[in-house]
């Protein structure tokens, strides 16, 4: 089967110094080539992170072209029945470019202490979650009744504009799998190196046998930070501790730092492993050097990629 290679970029914090400096960011990817803009979700934070609903909203009017989605959105920390609606709502306003990507979120986010909830519940509250917003877009009328979620007669309009709107499933636990050949159109890899990316690929394979389901080919995707230098380069340093202190992992075996031939070198690998669409994370800070990384990503990458790997006509 066909596959083609796709590269967007994305953010977890708020690196910017203006407003203005975002903006530009969002214009350089739309002109740029950049195959999406992804937001990571973040509702309880000191460090500043957009809130990714309403950050989507906001890119999808300002953008025409490019798509744009969430790394992934904590399904426990959210109303199934309103995530469904703003979902719908965005996909109608952009014109169908929403790539919506759900996951359970990470035991580690301050949300659950902050919040009270309980993390034992996250699977559950999930898959509920997963379910009720698969079937309020595509049924006109839900009753739903399980442990967390409880409805009678819900439904939304307008539906997306997708008449399947991607549902990209995060995770990597054997829960996760099951979560994605269960409900999801795609799987989308959050620091997982390629080993992982293609052991998890293929259980979810397998346990699409199970399921009696398929997924694209090209709906496997893998995610890094990039930075074009140096590791002792201004603010890298920082934004390498942040991630070590977010993620209890260790940055230099997740981050891809380096010229452009690493950068391919390393989508290589997850090609390799199964991957085709990727999420790459400008490691910068300030308006400057988000600017100018992601313009090297452009001008440098993604040339490589394109000649790489060709795209490939679907068959009909």
């Amino acid at each position: 089967m066909a596959r083609n290679i796709a590269v967007g970029t994305g953010l977890m914090e708020f690196p910017f110094s203006s407003t203005d400096g975002f903006w530009r960011w969002v214009d350089l990817c739309e002109a740029g080539g950049i195959d999406s803009i992804w937001q990571t979700d973040r509702i309880v934070s000191r460090q500043p992170i957009l809130e990714c609903m309403t950050a989507l909203a906001a890119i999808a009017g300002r953008t025409r072209r490019i798509k744009f989605g969430i790394n992934v959105v904590s399904l426990a920390l959210r109303d199934p029945v309103l995530l469904a609606k703003q979902c719908a709502t965005i996909d109608v306003l952009s014109e169908g470019r929403l790539l919506p990507g759900f996951g359970i979120g990470s035991p580690q986010g301050p949300e659950w202490q902050t919040l009270h909830i309980d993390t034992t519940t996250r699977g559950r509250r999930t898959d509920e979650a997963l379910e009720i917003i698969a079937r309020l877009w595509s049924q006109d009328s839900v009753d739903f009744e399980g442990r967390h979620n409880h409805l009678t007669g819900a439904s939304i309009s307008p539906k997306p504009v997708q008449p399947d709107l991607p549902m990209w499933i995060g995770g990597s636990s054997a829960a996760a799998v099951r979560r994605t050949a269960r409900y999801g159109t795609g799987w989308q890899a959050g620091a997982e190196t390629p080993a992982d990316v293609g052991r998890v690929i293929s259980e979810i394979k397998a346990a699409l046998k199970e399921t009696d389901r398929s997924i694209d080919e090209d709906h496997y995707g893998a995610a890094f930070a990039f930075h074009f230098g140096r590791v002792d380069d201004p603010g890298v340093a920082q934004v390498m501790e942040a991630y070590r202190k977010r993620t209890g992992r260790d940055p230099e075996r997740h981050f891809a730092i380096g010229d452009s031939g690493m950068m391919l070198d390393r989508i290589a690998q997850y090609v390799e492993a199964g991957a085709s669409k990727f999420i790459l994370r400008p490691a910068a800070r300030g308006d400057v050097d988000m600017l100018d990384q992601t313009r090297k990503l452009i001008e440098k990458v993604l040339p490589m990629v394109a000649a790489r790997w060709p795209k490939q006509k679907k068959a009909a």
